[in-house]
């Protein structure tokens, strides 16, 4: 009888948990995406603790400063995610990644990869705020967060783990640009931490559901998505000069999104050129700008679609990008 080996698969991207610096003690003047998955799993045998039993498995997508993830890596990245999640063997995907873009990375996948597979694998997204050189590097110790949280009952679907916190993909947000827990779900709360080894949860991972089936990837630009702020004195120039003819290489744009002020505000000059934009087949989205809550409506109706309530003005752009995609 032939016994299947389970495995964990570590997915690495590059991020400052790869970055290298010549002076140990500096945690701000790093090379980003410098050190391999695979190196990183090397030195730190924790891992095995953490792990308890299943096989590690790494494999490099890409190597990036995650402020440079683009649409060719995240392509890359949900093709084998999704390779590896319809592997029999594979209990769990963890993806190293840069914190500037991980909550847009995590929010994408859980979107894209497929509900079935996520309910029973969960995609363990974690980070480091300080280079793997580091003289008390964080790295470590989220890797190995992020494999305990892989293999804890009850984990499923996209999650961040970050200095012990564990979010959802579609709350978590990166809130400070220097401290080592960098990241929040806001209002919503964390679903966890993990203490010792454990997995302490607090609240139900609440799954939210994929794309169409049939989305199909572009061989070239993808919908192009641009997001203006409501501020003062901003008027309607920015939305006008997205909507005119770009200049090559650039594709004309597909959608805009708005971080409106309060409750979705939008001044009067900056909604005459939004009004123009949709005449011209442009899809515009409203969001707040604001770091916590939600749009409310008169008399409970919403003021934008509730595929969009609730997510920040980054998401709100991804989820209209696969949208658009959804509509090819």
């Amino acid at each position: 009888m032939k016994v299947t080996v389970k495995k964990v698969v570590f997915l690495g991207t590059g991020g400052t948990i790869a970055g290298r610096s010549v002076d140990r003690s500096d945690n701000v003047g790093y090379l980003s995406a410098q050190v391999g998955v695979t190196q990183l799993l090397e030195g730190l045998p924790a891992l095995a603790a953490a792990l308890q039993g299943i096989t590690p498995e790494s494999e490099q997508v890409a190597q990036v400063d995650s402020k440079d993830m683009d649409w060719s890596q995240w392509q890359a990245l949900y093709a084998r995610a999704l390779h590896h999640l319809q592997r029999e063997d594979v209990e769990a995907l963890v993806i190293t990644h840069g914190t500037d873009t991980l909550e847009e990375t995590a929010f994408f996948l859980s979107r894209v990869l497929p509900g079935d597979l996520l309910a029973s694998k969960p995609v363990v997204l974690t980070c480091a705020m300080r280079p793997s050189t580091a003289d008390f590097p964080d790295g470590p110790q989220n890797l190995c967060d992020a494999a305990v949280v892989a293999n804890a009952l009850g984990a499923r679907g996209v999650l961040v783990v970050c200095a012990g916190v564990v979010h959802s993909a579609r709350d978590v947000q990166k809130v400070h640009p220097y401290r080592l827990d960098a990241f929040s779900s806001g209002e919503a709360g964390p679903l966890g931490w993990v203490e010792e080894g454990q997995v302490r949860w607090v609240r139900l991972i609440h799954q939210h559901g994929g794309v169409k089936p049939g989305l199909r990837w572009p061989a070239g630009p993808w919908p192009r998505v641009e997001i203006v702020v409501n501020a003062v004195g901003m008027g309607g120039a920015a939305v006008r000069a997205l909507c005119a003819v770009p200049a090559a290489p650039d594709a004309p744009v597909r959608g805009i999104v708005v971080a409106g002020t309060g409750n979705g505000t939008i001044n009067h000059g900056m909604e005459a050129a939004l009004a123009q934009a949709r005449a011209k087949g442009v899809r515009v989205v409203i969001t707040t700008r604001c770091a916590l809550g939600q749009l409310v409506g008169a008399r409970g109706a919403p003021v934008a679609d509730a595929e969009y309530l609730g997510l920040s003005v980054v998401k709100a752009r991804i989820a209209l990008v696969l949208e658009l995609l959804g509509e090819r």
